[in-house]
């Protein structure tokens, strides 16, 4: 007999491993939080990529303000700008056919006002495709939550260690210990109260992790957040072993970064050598 596990997996309308011919949607989120099923997220910036982790049934990519390190090579995601994140979020929905792509709001493009919020969002809808939207913070941005949803954009909320609040946390620090945990709670609860489909909870001790989301009816993403969370998600490059320190939560899946020195390297001597192009790779 096949575990619970296995048949979830298994199952036609899984998100992860499932064969439905069409785009994932907010409604089959829900649906996967009320089957108990745990499903992966991953972050994507361009349509070869896209591409690989639809084809692996990869069921939501995230277009991550992290863009802002692992392509433009900033120090922090405060730099990247709604400009600079389009593009790649537009390359992301068109080198996919079944994930549902979710794009970052970056620092700057919604505290302002819930209409700076709707002018951004609507943005990644109208000119990049997105599916949906992801903004930081709890409680101070629920006029932006409500304000989206109300339009009809789904929005995915992010609490606990928010890269953009970096300076105000006084570096990246683990969130929600103590009295600060029933403030993660109250904010996760108010998100969903405001219509976010889901709410990521990044670097927060496991035990509350865990709590938040038996208290939701909305699904839980971890990111070094323990394992009790409805999914969890990683960027792409710390996963496949390109970031030379990532991350305590992060596991390496690949040596992605040896596996390219490598070829480079093998393309470079034969090169120098002669041995490339052979006549098979020459026209005649």
């Amino acid at each position: 007999m096949m575990s619970s596990t296995s048949q979830i997996a298994s199952s036609p309308t899984a998100l992860y491993g499932g064969q439905a011919g069409r785009r994932i949607t907010v409604r089959d989120i829900s649906a996967a939080k009320e089957r108990g099923e745990k499903w992966p997220m991953v972050t994507a910036y361009d349509a070869m990529t896209a591409r690989v982790f639809d084809e692996a049934g990869i069921p939501v990519m995230l277009v991550g303000d992290s863009a802002a390190m692992v392509v433009y090579g900033y120090d922090s995601t405060l730099p990247v700008s709604v400009d600079d994140l389009i593009p790649l979020t537009a390359a992301v929905v068109r080198g996919s056919s079944r994930a549902m792509v979710v794009a970052d709001l970056p620092f700057g493009s919604y505290q302002s006002s819930p209409q700076q919020a709707l002018e951004s969002a609507a943005r990644f809808l109208k000119e990049a495709g997105a599916h949906a939207v992801k903004l930081e913070g709890g409680r101070r941005v629920l006029p932006q939550v409500e304000t989206l949803v109300s339009a009809g954009i789904p929005v995915m909320g992010h609490l606990g260690l928010t890269p953009q609040s970096v300076n105000a946390f006084g570096g990246y620090r683990v969130q929600g210990r103590g009295e600060s945990g029933e403030q993660l709670m109250a904010d996760a609860k108010a998100l969903e109260h405001a219509g976010a489909f889901s709410v990521v909870l990044e670097c927060v001790p496991a035990d509350l992790a865990a709590r938040v989301t038996a208290a939701l009816s909305i699904p839980t993403i971890g990111i070094g957040a323990g394992p009790s969370c409805d999914a969890q998600v990683l960027v792409w490059q710390d996963l496949m072993g390109l970031t030379q320190r990532p991350a305590k939560f992060v596991k390496k899946y690949f040596d992605l970064a040896g596996e390219m020195d490598h070829a480079v390297r093998a393309f470079a001597d034969e090169v120098v050598s002669g041995a490339f192009p052979a006549p098979e790779h020459s026209y005649r």
